[in-house]
């Protein structure tokens, strides 16, 4: 062995660069939580038949409002006006997953760390 011994460990510029590196993390950890509160308080709406059908849901993906024009309401019809009551519910989650997606893409790089 050399003279004074294996120096390996955390001691010099390997330290000084694990400690930037926590550092980051840290931060990426604020700043998802910043942008995972913000995307909570957002809402998104999505309209179907058009727009006698509009669904509201925020980005904890509930349905927080729904609204049913009069004219959609056909008793002889109520297969199309739950058709349109998903399609508009389905269009407003996507929009919601979308959004914190492309957030998170942002935040990360694109690099996928199973968000």
């Amino acid at each position: 062995m050399a003279k004074g011994g294996f120096r390996g460990g955390y001691g010099g510029m390997g330290g000084m660069n694990q400690m930037q590196m926590m550092k980051q993390a840290q931060k990426m950890q604020q700043e998802l939580l910043k942008m995972q509160e913000e995307l909570d308080q957002a809402t998104y709406e999505s309209t179907a038949g058009g727009g006698v059908v509009k669904a509201t849901v925020n980005g904890k993906r509930q349905l927080v409002s729904l609204e049913i024009g009069p004219e959609a309401v056909d008793p002889e019809d109520v297969d199309m006006l739950q058709d349109m009551v998903i399609a508009a519910v389905n269009e407003a989650l996507r929009k919601a997953e979308d959004t914190a997606s492309e957030s998170m893409s942002k935040l990360t790089g694109g690099l996928n760390l199973g968000f």
